[in-house]
C-alpha cells in the first residue's frame, strides 16, 4: 500500500514502505537517527488544537459561569478563610512558557477576592509526596508580583510530613482513609486550579492525591491497584482512578471546594526545535539543517550541560479550554477536549513496539532521568497510553533506547539510590518490596528530613514508581533496551540489552518472528491509542 494511501487511515498514523526510512529517536539527552524496517507503523502526535485567543477572557467567563454551583464572586464574603491549591511541577512537561496558565488564574482569583473584602488567602503547591518545588521554581509558576506579596509565609508546598498540619477527614466505605493538609480542609473555601496535561490527571484526584499523606497514598498507589487499571489514560476502565473517585467524593461531601480546570494543546515546540514534532518524511531543507545543527551541537556538549540547556526550553502551550465548578461535570467537559487533543485510532496492535525514551518525566523535572524513572516512562507511561486494548500485544517486545546511565540525582532523589542498589538485586517482586521495605523507607527520619527541609521525593517514592510499571510488567513478554552503555542497569531491571536498534530489532525478531508487526511511538509524544 503506498504511503499516501496509508496515511488516509489517519492523519497521525504513517507507514514507511521505503527500504531506509530514518526516524528521529529521542535517547535521553541525545536525539538519533535511525532507520526502520519496511511497513512500520509509525504513530505521530496529532496536530495541536488552535488555543483559545483570549484565555483571561475564558478564566473569567468560567468562573462566573460555573458547573453545578453559584458562581464564584457569590460564594465570597468579607472575613472569610480560602485557600488556593495549585498543581505542582511534575505537569505541564516541560514547564510551560511564562506566564503559565497557573499564574493567569491567580492573578484573577486574587483580584475578584481582594474586591469582595477578602484577605485571609494562602496559596499552596500540591507536591503531595513529591519534591517541594524551589523558590525559584515557584516564582517562575506564578510570576514575581504574586511570589513577593505572598512567599513564603502564605505561598508553600504542601508538607505530607507535618503532623501539625494535617487533619483527618474520614475513611472510604472501602477503609480507605483520607488525611489531608489542615489548612485546605479547614477553609471556608477551597480553589483547586488544575492543568489537565493527560486525562489521568485533575478531578477527585487533585484534592484528594495532591494534598494528602504517606497513609493516604499507600491505600491506592500499590501493585494490585496498578495492575488493575487497564489503562491509567482511560479512567472508566482505572481501578486507581476509581479508588480516587471515592476519596474525592468523600473531600466533596467534606469540603467546599470550587474547581478550575484547564485543557492544554500539545503544541510543546516552536522555532528552532519544531522539527522534533514533524514526520521526517515532510523535512524541509531548513528542518534538516536545524536537526543536523542540534545534533552537532549537542554531541560537543558535556551530558550535564545537554540535559539543563533541555530543561531550559519552555513548551509554547496555549489553553484549549477552562471549565470551573463542581468536581464531576467539570472534570468530565476537561476529558472531553483531552480525548479530542490526544485520541487517535489505531487499527490493530503490534508484536513490536519501538520508542524512544525523552529526557524528562513528571518526576525528574530540572534534573536527571535515573533508571527508576526511565522504566516508569517505558512501563508506566507509555505501554499506557492506550483506550480499549494495549497497543503491544500480550507478550509482545517492548523496545526502548536510551542510554540507561547509572547516575541518581543525590538531592532530589536520595531514596532512589537505595532502593535501585540495594532492594531491585534482591527482588524485583512489586508485593514483596511493598510488605517487606516499603514503611522502612517510608518511616526513615533521614529521607523525612530530605523531603520536609530540602526538595527531595519522600521516602516512598520510589516504591510507587516501581508498581507504576507493574501494568506493563505483567504485560510485556520482554523489553530491550537500545543503546544502552552498561549491561549493568538493564540487568538490575530485569531487561535486556543491545548496542543499538537494528541489534535489538533483529533480537525481537527472533522471539516474535520475521513477520513480526512493528509499531515506532515518534517522540515527543502524548497520545492516546484507541485500537480496535
Amino acid at each position: 500500500m503506498a504511503l499516501a494511501l496509508r496515511r488516509k487511515l489517519h492523519e497521525s498514523v504513517v507507514y514507511i514502505d521505503r527500504d531506509s526510512a530514518p526516524r528521529i529517536i529521542p535517547s535521553g539527552e541525545d536525539f538519533l537517527l535511525e532507520d526502520l524496517p519496511v511497513g512500520t507503523r509509525v504513530i505521530y502526535p496529532k496536530p495541536p488544537i488552535k488555543g483559545l485567543p483570549n484565555r483571561e477572557a475564558a478564566i473569567r467567563y468560567a468562573i462566573n459561569h460555573p458547573l453545578d454551583c453559584d458562581p464564584l464572586y457569590a460564594q465570597l464574603e468579607p472575613g472569610m478563610r480560602v485557600t488556593i491549591a495549585l498543581d505542582d511541577i511534575s505537569l505541564p512537561l516541560p514547564p510551560m512558557a511564562t506566564p503559565d496558565v497557573r499564574q493567569t488564574v491567580l492573578e484573577i482569583l486574587l483580584d475578584m477576592l481582594a474586591s469582595h473584602g477578602v484577605t485571609d488567602i494562602h496559596i499552596i503547591i500540591a507536591n503531595s509526596l513529591h519534591r517541594k518545588m524551589t523558590p525559584a521554581e515557584m516564582k517562575r509558576m506564578v510570576g514575581a508580583k504574586i511570589f513577593d506579596e505572598f512567599y513564603p509565609d502564605r505561598y508553600y508546598n504542601h508538607d505530607a510530613e507535618d503532623p501539625d498540619g494535617l487533619v483527618f477527614i474520614g475513611e472510604t466505605q472501602h477503609k480507605e482513609p483520607l488525611r489531608i493538609n489542615r489548612r485546605a480542609a479547614e477553609s471556608d473555601l477551597l480553589i483547586y486550579v488544575n492543568i489537565n496535561l493527560v486525562p489521568m490527571d485533575g478531578g477527585h484526584k487533585s484534592v484528594a492525591v495532591g494534598l494528602c499523606d504517606y497513609e493516604s497514598l499507600r491505600a491506592h498507589h500499590e501493585p494490585q491497584t496498578i495492575r488493575d487499571s487497564d489503562s491509567y489514560f482511560d479512567p472508566q476502565r482505572s481501578a486507581l482512578n476509581h479508588k480516587v473517585t471515592r476519596l474525592g467524593k468523600l473531600v466533596d461531601r467534606t469540603l467546599n471546594v470550587f474547581h478550575i480546570e484547564t485543557a492544554l494543546n500539545n503544541r510543546m515546540y516552536t522555532g528552532q526545535m519544531d522539527f522534533l514534532l514533524k514526520n521526517e518524511d515532510d523535512f524541509t531543507s531548513f528542518d534538516r539543517m536545524k536537526f543536523e545543527a542540534v545534533r552537532f551541537a549537542m554531541s560537543k556538549m558535556p551530558r550535564a550541560a545537554k540535559r539543563k540547556l533541555l530543561h531550559s526550553i519552555p513548551a509554547q502551550y496555549e489553553m484549549i479550554a477552562c471549565y470551573a465548578g463542581r468536581t464531576e461535570p467539570v472534570h468530565e467537559k476537561i476529558l472531553q477536549k483531552n480525548f479530542e487533543q490526544y485520541s487517535i485510532p489505531i487499527n490493530g496492535q503490534c508484536d513490536i513496539l519501538i520508542t524512544g525514551i525523552p529526557h524528562i518525566s513528571p518526576y525528574n523535572v530540572n534534573s536527571i532521568l535515573n533508571p527508576l524513572l526511565v522504566q516508569v516512562m517505558g512501563l508506566g507511561y507509555f505501554h499506557n497510553m492506550y483506550r480499549g486494548k494495549p497497543l503491544l500485544k500480550k507478550g509482545g517486545v517492548l523496545i526502548l533506547h536510551h542510554p540507561c546511565y547509572d547516575e541518581f540525582d543525590h538531592e532530589f532523589h536520595p531514596s532512589y539510590i537505595e532502593f535501585f542498589n540495594r532492594l531491585l538485586p534482591e527482588t524485583r517482586d512489586a508485593f514483596t518490596l511493598r510488605e517487606k521495605y516499603e514503611r522502612e523507607f517510608a518511616e526513615n527520619p533521614s529521607y523525612i528530613q530530605m523531603y520536609r527541609r530540602g526538595h527531595a521525593y519522600h521516602g516512598a517514592h520510589p516504591f510507587f514508581m516501581w508498581y507504576w510499571g507493574e501494568n506493563g510488567r505483567q504485560h510485556v513478554g520482554r523489553v530491550i533496551v537500545a543503546g544502552a552503555e552498561n549491561a549493568h542497569v538493564p540487568e538490575i531491571l530485569g531487561w535486556e540489552r543491545a548496542d543499538n536498534l537494528q541489534e535489538a530489532i533483529a533480537m525481537a525478531r527472533s522471539y516474535m518472528g520475521r513477520s513480526a508487526e512493528i509499531t515506532m511511538l515518534h517522540q515527543p509524544l502524548i497520545a492516546v491509542c484507541e485500537v480496535e
